[in-house]
């Protein structure tokens, strides 16, 4: 039995759940202290496959300014977060960009795209 105090941030109340793992033949998850039912799925989700959006910048040339935002279409596994920003690290793109362009497709085949947040 293993347990896990969180915040949830699922929506905007903010609650402190605990989430409870037992193993009695096949995993079960016990979510107590949400006080919405997105509560549940979110604390269920950090248990088995903590996700994030990710933010950040790439090197962009003949542009006002030297970092250009992007972000991840998709949530990243938490697991590859590092990963992905060595990948994003490496990356330089050229001016023009346009919002949502594709800065990088596929990321670490996650099947998550990094998309500019900006247009430079």
């Amino acid at each position: 039995m293993k347990k896990q105090n969180m915040v949830c941030i699922a929506c905007p109340l903010g609650c402190q759940i605990e989430v409870e793992h037992k193993q009695n033949g096949e995993d079960q998850y016990i979510v107590t202290g949400n006080k919405c039912p997105r509560g549940k799925d979110y604390g269920i989700k950090e248990m088995t496959n903590p996700t994030r959006v990710l933010t950040s910048t790439v090197k962009i040339k003949n542009a006002h300014l030297n970092r250009l935002p992007v972000r991840s279409i998709g949530e990243v596994p938490k697991g590859l977060i590092f990963k992905c920003m060595d990948e994003i690290d490496d990356v330089e793109v050229i001016s023009p960009i346009k919002v949502g362009d594709i800065i990088i497709k596929n990321i670490m085949n996650t099947g998550i795209d990094i998309v500019a947040s900006r247009s430079m």
